[in-house]
């Protein structure tokens, strides 16, 4: 992954902010929309789209575009440079390969822990029963 390529390839787009705030709201744009065409980029390959698409399957739309909101600060710049850095950071932990679970073995000790529990567990409910005369 070639974070300056992707970064050229995003798309952002200033729209007014919801919420209370006043004239500072209705007046200025700073909310920040960032669209990422997952599906269409030339800074990824095949294997990295596919594992990127399966990891943030519910983020995506239907055509495969990634769309980030960013309206936490008043200044426009300061939300576009908060959503490129989360854009990249959702990126990089989308395509983190897991390591493969490895099965281990039960210990012997468990084991006849276990067995040794169920036989005494079984000696005093027979115990229990009338003696036989």
């Amino acid at each position: 992954m070639d974070k300056e390529k992707i970064i050229t390839e995003l798309s952002y787009k200033a729209v007014r902010s919801s919420g209370a705030g006043g004239q500072n709201v209705n007046k200025v744009s700073s909310k920040v929309v960032l669209t990422f065409d997952l599906l269409n980029s030339l800074a990824l390959t095949d294997e990295e789209k596919e594992r990127s698409q399966k990891k943030l399957k519910s983020k995506l739309t239907l055509d495969g575009i990634l769309i980030l909101n960013c309206d936490e600060d008043r200044s426009q710049v300061k939300n576009k440079t908060i959503i490129t850095k989360r854009f990249i950071a959702i990126i990089e932990k989308s395509l983190i390969i897991p390591k493969p679970r490895k099965a281990t073995k039960i210990p012997k000790a468990v084991i006849e822990k276990r067995l040794k529990d169920k036989s005494s567990t079984a000696e005093i409910k027979s115990n229990r029963k009338k003696p036989e005369l």
